[in-house]
């Protein structure tokens, strides 16, 4: 039995997708093989990932002076690449809103002078700083945000005032959860296992006159976008199957109708938790009304003990993986794409029985 998974990722994929999936494990469109044996340089293959490209340009409308890259090595290692490709004149303003961002600006440091010119770590990055009129760099070659922030449940709902600075920003867990203006950006990337696919693909969208040679002497072969556009992501074998899962979410999200549809179905989801939260007398949101993520959904009881009753009894009644990060703890109920309805009504429910027993 599929039980409600509120991971924050690896997380949910689409039934839909799973099932395609599994259909094709063996004999992928009568090639014989799976799409796990086969040869990245073959014709099936690039037929894979040329329609996973082109699904996903449809889906956010990029524009053919942008550049849609399938990296390797997690969000963790976009967070070198990013200074060691895209900070020619050493200098980069960074907007620390938690862990990852955090995280960035600290590896940052190791190529130039990585600037925190806003943060929100003075009341546990339960906010969004306020982004209007920032102290930007004037020699700074971008300006850096992690747009949804998955630990700590909040998310920009506007973009910050760059002050003519470049924008590159982290979208990890709020990638295809709604549409997105690439032009705003000069780079915009996403770990895919939040709201994508498997774990093992980062998705880079980057604009042309960004894809240069490394600012950084010496730099790797592997950590230069450039390696990655000039080579259409194949300069070695890329993570096959879970570009082609991704091909396939692309393609179901395209058959829902696409990101405007998925962003009203997200504000519903999250809509039934969030009220729920601040009717409750047991449970409360972690987050400032005003910057509440669609995706990421922390609450907690005001109890440790209470907190872990109800991730237990919630496990077992087949709501799973409710536990809050480890930094932070409480509870964090992510609702992404593939998340139903049902899921999160069914979630509501659940909670409003435990605070009759427990408030």
């Amino acid at each position: 039995m599929r039980v409600y998974n509120f991971s924050a990722g690896p997380a949910v994929l689409p039934e839909e997708v799973l099932k395609q999936a599994a259909a094709e494990m063996l004999d992928y469109q009568g090639t014989g093989m799976s799409v796990m044996e086969m040869s990245h340089r073959s014709k099936p293959y690039q037929k894979i990932i040329d329609e996973a490209e082109a699904d996903l340009r449809k889906l956010l409308n990029i524009p053919e002076n942008y550049k849609v890259l399938f990296l390797q090595g997690g969000a963790h290692t976009q967070f070198s690449m990013v200074p060691m490709n895209l900070m020619p004149h050493g200098v980069a303003d960074y907007i620390i809103t938690g862990v990852w961002a955090k995280k960035a600006w600290k590896e940052a440091q190791m190529y130039g002078q990585a600037n925190a010119i806003a943060s929100s770590a003075d009341r546990n990055f339960s906010y969004i700083p306020d982004c209007s009129d920032l102290p930007i760099s004037e020699n700074a070659d971008y300006v850096y945000i992690c747009e949804n922030n998955t630990i700590y449940g909040t998310k920009f709902k506007q973009l910050p005032n760059t002050k003519g600075k470049m924008l590159v920003s982290d979208v990890s867990s709020c990638f295809l959860s709604e549409p997105m203006d690439v032009t705003k950006y000069g780079y915009v990337y996403g770990g895919v296992q939040k709201n994508i696919g498997p774990a093992g693909v980062v998705i880079g969208i980057m604009r042309d006159d960004l894809i240069t040679e490394s600012c950084y002497p010496n730099t790797p072969t592997m950590l230069r976008y450039k390696t990655y556009a000039d080579n259409g992501s194949m300069y070695n074998t890329p993570p096959c199957y879970n570009i082609y899962i991704c091909g396939k979410v692309f393609k179901w999200l395209l058959d829902q109708g696409g990101l405007e549809v998925m962003k009203q179905r997200n504000e519903e989801k999250a809509k039934i938790l969030y009220d729920y939260l601040d009717s409750s007398k047991l449970f409360v949101g972690t987050v400032e009304k005003k910057d509440r993520s669609l995706m990421n959904v922390t609450f907690v009881t005001g109890s440790d003990e209470l907190n872990a009753k109800f991730v237990a009894e919630a496990d077992a009644a087949g709501f799973k993986n409710l536990k809050g990060h480890r930094s932070v703890g409480g509870m964090r109920a992510s609702i992404y794409n593939a998340m139903p309805k049902a899921g999160v009504e069914s979630l509501v429910s659940f909670m409003e029985d435990f605070e009759k027993k427990n408030g």
